[in-house]
């Protein structure tokens, strides 16, 4: 029954609608962008050498625990280049409390993993990386001074027009981390969001990189599946953007063979204006299609409606789909609870999820560690296949990742939102066995995940994994999007 659809969405995955508001003819072609090889991922590895030797650095006793971890599987790097890589990190150390980071690297088995060569080839990239991770270390214990005069030391030395990925990233870091300093001095402040810019960099990011499309395909292909034969369909898009997931979607609906759907559309986000912009550009499109279609924007946080019952209206007769694709440029859907005791009343037919394998809550020395490793991958990821000069990669990497990073470490948990964020909410939906279950992730999806790989090159280089009912996308084994579809239990037994 998902043959021909299945077969649309591989027609869709080049479509670019012709709207000017998604036209990004300016930017490099993914399938003709200079490919810098399929090297192993350094980056990476810097990562995990420099936080090896800083564990291997610590006092006898509180270190066991994590020579035990990292021992089982590589051999110790030698005292030597400990020595001229750390330099002067001994007489820091006490000041530091380096108990610290042993703790939450220790626990952090995304940043700690076996390292197999004795040393990377970059020394001035791991010396980046040591300073960064002992100024994370003074501000996880308060130390501002410290990490103040250390943060001015990399400021000179690391730039985000770098010719390594290691010295880019440490910029970002950097800056993220004089913002958390300024913040702890000042008190928490949010800083504004350009949504314009935010969108078109992740229209960039759409075009040179295949983590949105995948996100996109793999939920328009859970929402198909459940939209089969339904005549009447809704979808509320959480964090709606400018649309760029749905025009595939519509183009498959309409050529369904028993007709299309009347769809509903409820698109979440800040700014009323955008929303609009974003609602008559998907009008257009499906009427060109000659769907029926409604679009209903709503300028607020999913998480804050929950008190207003008419923000988003149901129909009697429809089959509702949930889509929230994750990030951390901006809190886009309020309280966590709140948003899920919302989609408990709901009951959606279907939720597609597509979660950053990163976690937004813990302490700031929890989120450097674990933003440290999933970042300094997605920029390896980039740096494959984008010449360091490419303006769509500086682009991607300051309109995206810069500010990621900056909400994760500058602006703490709590701050974002008012309460703490769930660290996976797939966890928090199978916790619920009362209320939700997990709709495996079908080999279509899988498919159509593995078509979309083919276009950017270099193709070896991704990992597309299927486990647990969910898809995982990532470069060079790290995992970095997971997608998962889940439906209300009251809605399934209707």
């Amino acid at each position: 029954m998902l043959k021909g659809g299945f077969e649309v969405v591989n027609r869709a995955l080049d479509m670019t609608p012709p709207h000017e508001l998604w036209d990004a003819s300016g930017f490099s072609n993914p399938a003709s962008a200079r490919c810098a090889g399929s090297e192993r991922n350094e980056l990476s590895e810097w990562v995990e050498q420099v936080t090896k030797q800083l564990i291997d650095d610590l006092p006898e006793t509180p270190r066991a625990g994590a020579d035990r971890a990292f021992h089982a599987n590589s051999e110790m790097a030698s005292e030597d280049c400990v020595q001229s890589i750390i330099g002067d990190l001994r007489p820091r150390k006490a000041a530091l409390r380096w108990n610290v980071i042993h703790h939450h690297l220790e626990s952090n088995s995304n940043s700690i993993q076996s390292v197999n060569e004795a040393s990377p080839s970059d020394s001035n990239g791991l010396g980046l990386l040591t300073l960064l991770l002992e100024c994370a270390v003074a501000i996880s214990v308060d130390n501002l001074g410290e990490a103040h005069r250390m943060l001015l030391e990399l400021t000179q030395m690391a730039s985000p027009y770098g010719p390594s990925c290691a010295e880019r990233i440490v910029a970002y870091f950097a800056k993220a981390m004089s913002s958390r300093v300024i913040n702890s001095w000042l008190g928490i402040c949010s800083p504004l969001v350009d949504y314009k810019s935010v969108h078109a960099a992740f229209q960039v990011f759409n075009n040179v990189s295949p983590f949105v499309k995948f996100a996109h395909f793999t939920s328009n292909q859970a929402i198909l599946e459940a939209f089969h034969r339904r005549d009447q369909v809704h979808i509320i898009d959480l964090d709606i953007m400018q649309g760029l997931q749905w025009p595939a979607l519509f183009h498959i609906l309409a050529t369904r063979i028993e007709g299309p759907p009347h769809m509903r559309m409820t698109g979440m986000g800040a700014s009323m204006e955008l929303l609009v912009e974003t609602g008559r550009q998907l009008s257009n499109f499906a009427k060109r299609l000659g769907m029926s279609f409604e679009f209903h924007p709503v300028a607020r946080k999913f998480g804050e409606i929950v008190d207003l019952p008419h923000a988003v209206q149901l129909r009697r007769g429809e089959t509702l789909a949930v889509h929230w694709l994750q990030h951390s440029l901006y809190d886009a859907t309020g309280h966590d609870w709140k948003l899920m005791r919302l989609l408990e009343e709901l009951a959606p037919r279907v939720i597609t999820l597509v979660e950053q394998d990163v976690s937004h809550g813990g302490s700031f020395l929890d989120r450097f560690v674990g933003s440290l490793h999933y970042y300094s991958t997605l920029f390896d990821s980039l740096g494959a296949c984008l010449p360091c000069d490419d303006p769509s990669r500086h682009w991607v990497e300051h309109g995206l990742m810069h500010r990621e990073i900056n909400n994760i470490l500058a602006i703490g948990g709590p701050g974002r939102s008012g309460e703490d964020k769930f660290r996976s909410w797939r966890s928090e939906l199978l916790g619920r066995s009362g209320s939700f279950m997990q709709i495996p992730m079908s080999a279509n999806s899988l498919a159509q995940a593995q078509l979309i790989l083919n276009m950017f090159p270099p193709a070896q280089g991704y990992s597309l994994v299927q486990g647990d009912g969910t898809l995982r996308l990532g470069w060079k084994d790290t995992s970095l999007y997971t997608a998962s579809a889940w439906t209300s239990i009251a809605c399934h037994h209707t």
